[in-house]
């Protein structure tokens, strides 16, 4: 589970419920939710699961 995710620089960190980080990408953290993270990358949103998989895209 997502417990959170924050803008570091250029990279997006996502943590669970520890406070221990699950994956990291570069881009612009657009939002997340409890099982997902939306990151902007390039003109791309890439939407991604809690374990860092990517789930679906859009154009942004």
């Amino acid at each position: 589970m997502i417990s959170y995710a924050k803008q570091d620089g250029n990279t997006v960190r996502v943590y669970n419920e520890h406070n221990s980080q699950i994956f990291a990408w570069s881009g612009i953290l657009v939002g997340y939710t409890n099982t997902s993270v939306s990151i902007k990358q390039g003109s791309t949103v890439r939407v991604y699961d809690e374990r860092g998989s990517q789930i679906s895209s859009y154009s942004a």
